[in-house]
This record gives structure tokens, C-alpha cells and sequence, in this order.
């Protein structure tokens, strides 16, 4: 499976692909940030994320987008950036036909580190595990993209209840589990992390 991560933002978006295979190992294919300086026009950055987002959809074709969801935090300013961002990349995908899957921080964090509440250098050493990469991509926004990429492919569904595909069986890895827990909580509208990071 191809899947392209998308971080958004207005300022950095992080854009990534990998290819995962049935066993769960994952190629890095592409890792970008596609980023616009406050100074420039608003519509002038939109149109800048809309162009960066289709060449990365057209250059590698992926079968799937993964976009983080878009949720609500105290600084208006970053939700409105992040609600822009995601709306030309929902119109790409769209536009070409693709699915897009939303996932909230919390999951993702959970399918990569085995914990919902990891920070940013964790996500980041684990995606270069993950991924065979000597460091972790710079910046934060490019891990994130990736990130969201590998937790998409990873997610699959749960064949039945109880099973180590679910997450809850016994033969669950932590990051499953902790991923099924995070998956869960968020069907239940109950928030499991408390967002983090400035404006972006």
C-alpha cells in the first residue's frame, strides 16, 4: 500500500509517502515540507499548499491520503491554518479520486510509539526506526507526515472482537493495543491527549 501522510498547516504542512508492505515494513518514498511565510497573502500560501499537495499526489500516486484531524485547541489562529490546509488537501484527493482517512494525534502516536501521549522526539526516533533512517526528518512536520502515513497502513481493521488484529488479543504488540485504546476513546468523543505545539 502507498499512502501519502499529511501534517497540516499554513506555515509548515509536512507532506510524506511511504510504501508498506503485508508484513508491515515500511519505505520511505518522499518526505517534504511544504512551507509559506506569514507575509505572503493568504490566499497566495493556500494556493502554495494546493500546488505542493497535487505535485506530491501526481508525482507518486499514491492509493490513499492519511490527514491528521483537524480538533479544537485554545489558539484559534493555528485551527483556522490547520482548517485551511486540510481543505486543499481534501479538494486534491478528491479531485483524483482518492480516499482520505482522518486520524487524530493521538493515534497516530499510539501506532507508532505504543503510547497516545509521546512527544515529538519520540514520534520522530520512531519513525526513522521504523523507516531505516540514520535521523529523524526535519522538521517535527515532516516525521508527523510520515507518521500518519505508517499509521494508516498499519491501522487495517479488526477481523473480530478479541482478536490480535484488533489490538486487544494477547497476541497484540503494545503500540496495537495502545492504538485500539486511543481508536476507542476517540469514537467516544473523549479527548486523549491535550493538543500540543504553537502556531502553525
Amino acid at each position: 500500500m502507498r499512502v501519502l501522510g499529511i501534517d497540516p498547516g499554513l506555515t509548515r504542512c509536512g507532506v510524506g509517502v511511504v510504501d508498506v508492505g503485508r508484513d508491515r515494513r515500511a519505505v520511505l518514498v518522499h518526505v517534504d515540507v511544504i512551507r509559506t511565510p506569514p507575509s505572503m497573502a493568504l490566499e497566495d500560501r493556500v494556493l502554495a499548499i494546493a500546488r505542493g499537495v497535487a505535485s506530491a499526489l501526481d508525482a507518486h500516486r499514491p492509493q490513499v491520503v492519511a490527514l491528521e484531524r483537524v480538533f479544537a485547541q485554545h489558539n484559534l489562529r493555528t485551527v483556522m491554518g490547520t482548517a485551511q490546509a486540510s481543505g486543499v488537501v481534501l479538494a486534491a484527493a478528491a479531485e483524483r479520486g482518492l480516499p482520505v482517512a482522518l486520524h487524530t494525534p493521538s493515534e497516530v502516536k499510539a501506532a507508532v510509539t505504543g503510547h497516545g501521549g509521546a512527544g515529538k522526539a519520540q514520534v520522530g526516533a520512531m519513525v526513522a526506526r521504523i523507516l531505516g533512517l540514520e535521523a529523524a526528518p526535519r522538521p517535527a512536520d515532516a516525521a508527523d507526515a510520515l507518521a500518519l502515513a505508517i499509521c494508516h497502513a498499519w491501522r487495517g481493521r479488526p477481523p473480530a472482537a478479541g482478536g490480535a488484529a484488533s489490538g486487544t488479543g494477547e497476541s497484540a504488540t503494545p503500540a496495537q493495543r495502545a492504538w485500539a485504546e486511543a481508536e476507542r476513546a476517540s469514537r467516544r468523543g473523549r479527548p486523549v491527549l491535550a493538543p500540543s505545539g504553537g502556531a502553525r
